[in-house]
């Protein structure tokens, strides 16, 4: 299966030139093909009749298990790596939080008194702040004035609600994994891929109508996937593109290098929903806004809350041991 493979990819750069230079885009590849195979060869009339068409249904069907064995087996590695990272990330964040290991102190019989009464008024805030503050966000916004702006956000401008920028020529917008660019033709009549010319590689992009100036041609400000990237023509009146990001950790400050520049620091990294989030991922934000809201309301976070219940479990659980003079740090 290996050796197929290899002897198939050494014609994927020809192909991958073909597709991007014909007159009407990558999806009439196959037909052209077709018309090759039948104007050129045998391939319809050297057997009997029905085998070329035998032989093409074996031939997809078997590269499309190929396809969608590498497809399920990428998908599974990208998601055994992401959840390897959550992990690590999250292993991270609770080592830095955590606390020092309880501390036991003799108490007088006064301090002692005072403690419980301490306890006894943090546990029923506790329950109070919990039910009111779990799953929901943080409603402070963070006021920063001119002074206080950072001397390398000047000149930069506010991003779209798309997290990218509106141009006059074209508009874009991003997440952490792709962009998507979208260009109007702004002409009379449906505009077909035979007129356009457009040359895609991961790190430069020129697009265009045929005899006339390019609309770009200008490197992207970081690369591109390039197999995983496309355009297409929508209602003959746009030109789209979905461009794949190979850094799926950074946010673009501007599609090309001669645009101007978005100010990344303002960019909404949470424009879906929670319920749009998988159960990890969403348990992980709801955590982290859980952890804030209690930091700023001065209680307890849910790590140290865990300790807290822990300790009062253990006390509950042994009453034949005096706790009174105890004091846990």
């Amino acid at each position: 299966m290996s050796g197929d493979g290899d002897k198939a990819e050494q014609f994927d750069s020809l192909f991958l030139t073909i597709a991007q230079h014909h007159p009407e885009g990558a999806l009439k590849l196959l037909d052209t093909f077709v018309s090759f195979l039948g104007r050129k060869t045998d391939f319809f009339t050297g057997g009997n009749e029905g085998d070329w068409e035998k032989l093409v249904m074996n031939t997809f069907k078997k590269h499309e298990r190929i396809s969608r064995s590498s497809r399920e087996a990428e998908l599974k590695a990208k998601k055994e790596k992401e959840a390897a990272r959550k992990a690590k990330k999250e292993a991270k964040k609770l080592e830095e939080q955590s606390v020092q290991p309880a501390e036991i102190k003799e108490l007088t019989d006064e301090e002692a008194e005072k403690l419980q009464k301490e306890l006894d008024t943090k546990q029923s805030v506790e329950s109070v702040a919990t039910s009111s503050a779990v799953g929901t966000s943080s409603e402070t916004t963070e006021e920063v004035t001119e002074e206080e702006e950072d001397e390398s956000e000047k000149g930069k401008i506010k991003p779209n609600k798309g997290n990218g920028c509106d141009l006059g020529k074209y508009k874009w917008t991003q997440t952490l994994q792709d962009i998507e660019l979208r260009i109007p033709l702004n002409k009379n009549y449906q505009v077909k891929g035979k007129d356009l010319v457009v040359n895609l590689t991961k790190k430069h992009l020129v697009c265009g109508f045929r005899n006339e100036p390019p609309i770009i041609d200008d490197d992207f400000q970081h690369e591109i996937k390039l197999e995983e990237s496309t355009w297409v023509i929508e209602d003959g009146k746009t030109l789209l593109f979905n461009l794949e990001k190979i850094n799926k950790m950074n946010w673009w400050g501007k599609l090309v290098m001669s645009d101007p520049e978005i100010s990344t620091k303002k960019i909404n990294p949470e424009p879906s929903k929670l319920s749009d989030l998988d159960g990890e991922t969403r348990g992980l934000v709801e955590k982290m806004m859980y952890d804030q809201r209690q930091k700023e309301m001065g209680l307890p976070t849910s790590d140290e809350q865990k300790k807290q219940d822990a300790i009062k479990k253990f006390m509950e659980q042994h009453p034949e041991m005096d706790f009174s003079k105890c004091k846990f740090n």
